[in-house]
């Protein structure tokens, strides 16, 4: 078996564990426990998933070099989200939210796209339908979680003048 099959096993195995856990994670009730530690999971394989694109695309750059600045863009998504969680700064809920459920995003548009031609009927859809589809139905979903779990900031004189 080649190093690039191996990477491609790998990168199934780490994405089809990331389908899973993201799911657990983000239906699982907001607060220490079920969340947390499938998001933890979910985070780690995330990792795997990242370097495993990350080197796959350069072992084959001249078809894949776009596939190496997707690859950073998702995975900073999953990172944004998990250290914003971690370091807990200004509005960090949001950010968590947003960047946890964007890399969620990403990992299914890149399912629908990989996967899209070889699924009988999926494939008499335009490619470009599942390179969109799932940011139109999933942005409107990050903004409903995110004002359920984050209060509005109250109007002051100090924040209207500003």
């Amino acid at each position: 078996m080649s190093l690039f099959s191996g990477l491609i096993i790998v990168h199934i195995v780490s994405g089809t564990c990331c389908l899973v856990m993201g799911a657990v994670a983000l239906l699982a009730r907001k607060r220490r426990g079920k969340h947390t530690v499938w998001g933890e999971a979910y985070h780690a394989t995330y990792v795997i998933l990242f370097l495993s694109a990350l080197f796959t695309s350069i072992l084959h750059w001249q078809q894949d070099a776009y596939l190496f600045y997707i690859d950073l863009f998702s995975y900073g998504l999953a990172l944004l989200g998990y250290l914003s969680r971690k370091i807990r700064w200004k509005d960090w809920l949001k950010t968590h939210i947003a960047g946890m459920a964007g890399s969620y995003i990403a990992l299914i548009t890149a399912i629908f796209v990989v996967n899209q031609p070889h699924i009988p009927g999926m494939n008499k859809i335009p490619a470009l339908v599942f390179w969109f589809l799932p940011t139109i139905v999933g942005t409107p979903l990050i903004f409903r979680t995110a004002s359920r779990y984050t209060k509005p900031r109250k109007l002051t004189k100090t924040n209207v003048s500003s």
